[in-house]
């Protein structure tokens, strides 16, 4: 079995040389040598050289490692794309609108058939559509911001919950 060169994107290169390059510059702070670095770490000096130089086709663990020895750890961070994909979908636990929207509330939406003229009900509006006809809820299917506005709607005007 030949061992095939590891396909890296030139992004993920830099970030492993500059890792290393951390790797590097806290055993020099540490007035530490590679060799007693490398044995710390359980490993050889030679590859605690190719961890510091960013190589990729060293292993995770001995990278870990090396991190360790020195008394440093490593953390996986989102990405700018999908930190902005997360930070899209606001928190809302126990957060009520002062108007509420049927187009953002499916349930509540099909529940309010009978309301004509407005796209927005005010939150003891919404709450008494939903008590009146609490029947005809479907709650495994409500999305959790539905569900969580209901659950804050009853908090607040003090309903069963």
């Amino acid at each position: 079995m030949t061992n095939q060169p590891i396909q890296s994107d030139k992004s993920g290169i830099a970030q492993l040389q500059a890792l290393g390059a951390q790797i590097r510059a806290r055993r020099k702070a540490l007035r530490l040598n590679a060799t007693l670095t490398a044995e710390a770490a359980g490993m050889s000096r030679v590859t605690l050289h190719r961890i510091e130089k960013g190589e990729p086709s060293v292993t995770m663990g001995a990278w870990s490692n090396a991190l360790a020895a020195l008394g440093m750890s490593l953390q996986a961070v989102i990405t700018a794309d999908e930190s902005k994909r997360t930070a899209a979908q606001p928190d809302r636990t126990g957060w009520i609108p002062a108007r509420v929207s049927l187009s953002e509330y499916p349930q509540l939406r099909a529940l309010a058939w009978q309301v004509h003229g407005t796209d927005t009900l005010t939150p003891t509006e919404a709450l008494d559509i939903y008590e009146r006809n609490a029947r005809h809820l479907d709650v495994p299917a409500m999305s959790a911001d539905e569900q969580a506005l209901l659950q804050a709607l009853r908090i607040a005007f003090s309903h069963a919950v």
